[in-house]
């Protein structure tokens, strides 16, 4: 029997309803109705750091997580795959999105799969995905999906469904991403250290060309 791939979303949303937290549901339903769709189990951890403020604050000071945040931690480091989703203030993250990233050690999420996504007022800041959101994932030595997914005050609007012009193709786009480096990755769903921090004789190791053709987009 398969083991469950571990996916977890991380939203730094401060509002309640926040549309950080709507983007980072709709990411995470993608990607997981394709790992089902090619017949993969997975289990779904939310992250709420506005939840987690204090005990952020309380670690960088004293250098010891409390309980709360030291599950958290751990969901992180064992997940298989993680969607990380910011609002964004003064163009880039916000400072607890980088107070929680700050509490990772680089190793830790080496060669893990992640997803990057925004929120903001305005289209022009969808560059904080790859100035800013990328930067931080690369130094963490984490594989970021091609896709990122910024989505402004205009792509959200009334109706039953809040999703409006574009944004649901490119959802769609990066939880397909995701999922199939999450399903391709070397002892996913084991909850172990990520594949790169394992012994270099023991990997098992994808061809690139390989892992590129699993992101083609489906005709």
């Amino acid at each position: 029997m398969t083991t469950p791939l571990k996916l977890t979303v991380i939203t730094a949303g401060l509002g309640k309803p926040s549309t950080t937290r709507l983007l980072a549901d709709r990411l995470a339903e993608a990607t997981a109705a394709h790992l089902e769709e090619n017949g993969r189990e997975v289990t779904t951890r939310v992250i709420e750091l506005r939840e987690l403020a204090g005990d952020i604050a309380q670690h960088l000071v004293t250098g010891f997580p409390g309980p709360a945040l030291r599950d958290a931690l751990d969901a992180t480091t064992g997940a298989d795959g993680i969607i990380a989703v910011t609002p964004v203030f003064n163009a880039s993250y916000s400072g607890l999105f980088k107070s929680y990233a700050d509490l990772l050690e680089a190793d830790q999420l080496a060669g893990r799969p992640v997803l990057v996504g925004a929120t903001g007022g305005s289209a022009r800041h969808s560059l904080v995905l790859d100035h800013a959101m990328r930067p931080l994932f690369g130094y963490l030595r984490t594989v970021t999906v091609p896709t990122g997914v910024y989505a402004a005050s205009e792509d959200w609007g009334g109706g039953t469904d809040p999703l409006v012009d574009r944004l649901p193709e490119r959802i769609r786009r990066a939880g397909r991403e995701l999922a199939a480096l999450m399903a391709g990755a070397p002892g996913a769903g084991a909850g172990g250290p990520a594949p790169a921090s394992a012994p270099v004789g023991e990997r098992e190791v994808i061809p690139f060309a390989e892992q590129l053709a699993a992101l083609r987009p489906q005709r």
